[in-house]
């Protein structure tokens, strides 16, 4: 495989609206990001995934887009992101946009000419469709209710696959395609270093067959964005793809194919939910699904493809309270979760408040929720006669607003994210969990990242090296190896708060055995006399043959 600038690198996602409030509105802003880059150099981080800050009337927090030329003015100006771009060059840090080509906001000046008339030039930049009896079919929005929206301008019915505020583009509209990559070459020109690419196995969707993601014409129109833009740059690219499995996955990030660096597996993040039940329909992990999953992409993917690796995002709870354990084992589970993740194949990357073990938010009343899913989700099952302390139930496990809560800096008010009111409240725990505790304590999760960070631009066999299960059917412990030339590391990890027993001579047996790093003070001694891991123990050892 050919080597590339970003395989050692760390991502680091920032959702602006909660990060950093400069001006003191209640948001975070671009200004609020520039102030905090010296803290993300320190941690170690080369690329900055940040979420949309294009104009916006922000139905689904800047995911619609009324303008990709214009910054939304909550956040700043155009001058603003310029000087971001520039001030985190300084720091040796790219900046990788969000690109979220699949809709725009219902008040882009495209959507309001396409609504005009049925012959009107921009009509086919969308998808319309008449209906007789009612919608054009049964399609339902990933935010509830009909992903088809009736217009009684032109008496049509419009496709909106999330709010009824983002109708889809139609990229099958080659002018549509042109007008995209013109855009991306304008931010790529400005000085961004690539894009996380949201929904993008729904670009090539043909809904009057019901295919949704994976159409026939997706990888053609990879390829030519490929060709037309992101060849032209020394770019790296995520995908967004929810239906990727590994055999697609080589399809998008296979050497030669030309269309993206990496995708986003959603594999992982379903394995504590109800089969066919959606993401609400809560059910314990069981961990042996949670290994043979992450370790199915490990190999197929080696020497084929890239991973990336994450465990939270803006549209995911947080990680230590999700299959953590944010109570009395928050810092210890919190670095063993990292530490499987950040000694694999792969990009990984690091959600805001993460490197300082951020908890889920709980909030009783709805009307303290923000997120436009969240609040869809608790109408339609309070209307279904579901009661409300059911459905909050699985709105404190799985709502996005778990991870949109402000970025705690300090014990001081409001977490020190703003002198003003914030947008969505802050976690009253910002007092024991917070940046400015983290930086000052040494074994803090926040140092503990940044040496995981440190190791992989240290050691080739954790960017390259294959990979192989350990104790596949342990119900406790995740652990497995990484081989690369004379050199062999094994990851131990105890998932839970009991202390397992193990046995693994054989496994670290070498000329050498070193820990390289390890979650709980006095890692065991001698590493053959390892007999059982401390709650949520994580060792990594590096044997040399």
């Amino acid at each position: 495989m050919e080597k590339k600038w970003w395989h050692r690198s760390t991502v680091y996602q920032i959702y602006p609206r909660s990060f950093n409030d400069h001006n003191g509105d209640g948001i975070g802003d671009i200004p609020g990001i520039i102030e905090k880059l010296d803290y993300l150099a320190f941690l170690g981080i080369d690329i900055i995934w940040l979420s949309p800050v294009y104009q916006s009337p922000n139905d689904d927090n800047g995911y619609d887009i009324s303008d990709y030329y214009q910054i939304m003015s909550d956040f700043g100006t155009m001058d603003d992101m310029e000087e971001l771009i520039k001030e985190a060059h300084k720091r040796d840090i790219h900046i990788m946009m969000d690109l979220v080509i699949n809709h725009t906001s219902d008040e882009h000046p495209w959507f309001i000419e396409s609504r005009k008339s049925k012959d009107n030039p921009y009509r086919d930049y969308y998808v319309w469709r008449a209906g007789s009896d009612g919608p054009p079919s049964d399609i339902t929005s990933v935010f509830s209710g009909p992903a088809w929206e009736y217009d009684e301008e032109t008496g049509e019915y419009y496709f909106h696959l999330f709010s009824r505020k983002q109708p889809d583009l139609n990229l099958h509209n080659k002018e549509v395609r042109e007008h995209l990559y013109n855009m991306m070459n304008f931010w790529l020109d400005k000085g961004v270093s690539g894009f996380r690419m949201d929904v993008i196995d729904l670009i090539g969707k043909e809904i009057d067959d019901n295919v949704l993601t994976d159409g026939p014409k997706l990888h053609d129109y990879l390829q030519e964005m490929n060709r037309e833009v992101l060849s032209n740059y020394p770019t790296v690219t995520v995908g967004e793809t929810p239906s990727a499995t590994p055999e697609t996955a080589k399809l998008y990030t296979g050497e030669g194919r030309n269309e993206l660096d990496m995708v986003f597996t959603f594999q992982h993040m379903s394995l504590d939910e109800v089969d066919g039940k959606g993401k609400w329909a809560l059910k314990p992990l069981d961990l042996r699904d949670l290994k043979q999953t992450l370790g199915k992409w490990q190999t197929e993917l080696h020497g084929k493809g890239w991973n990336s690796l994450y465990w939270n995002n803006h549209d995911q709870p947080r990680i230590v309270s999700r299959w953590g354990n944010d109570r009395e084992y928050r810092v210890e589970s919190a670095k063993m979760l990292a530490t499987i993740l950040h000694m694999m194949q792969g990009t990984p990357y690091i959600y805001q408040g993460e490197e300082i073990g951020m908890t889920n938010i709980v909030f009783d009343d709805i009307r303290d929720y923000r997120d436009i899913e969240t609040i869809n989700l608790y109408n339609e099952k309070i209307s279904e006669g579901i009661p409300h302390e059911d459905v909050m139930k699985s709105i404190h496990v799985k709502g996005r607003d778990n991870a949109r809560t402000p970025f705690q800096w300090d014990r001081s008010h409001h977490g020190g994210f703003t002198t003003g009111t914030p947008w969505l409240e802050v976690n009253a725990n910002h007092k024991e969990i917070n940046a400015e505790y983290a930086l000052r304590d040494e074994d803090s999760i926040f140092h503990y990242y940044r040496k995981l960070i440190r190791l992989r631009k240290e050691h080739d066999i954790i960017v390259y090296g294959g990979y192989e299960p350990i104790l596949v059917e342990h119900p406790e412990i995740f652990a497995y190896k990484r081989k690369l030339g004379n050199e062999t590391l094994v990851v131990v990890a105890n998932f839970y708060g009991n202390e397992p027993e193990l046995s693994l001579p054989e496994q670290l047996d070498g000329t050498s055995c070193e820990i390289v790093i390890n979650n709980c003070e006095g890692a065991a001694g001698r590493p053959s006399g390892l007999k059982t891991l401390r709650p949520y123990e994580a060792i990594v050892y590096l044997i040399k043959h």
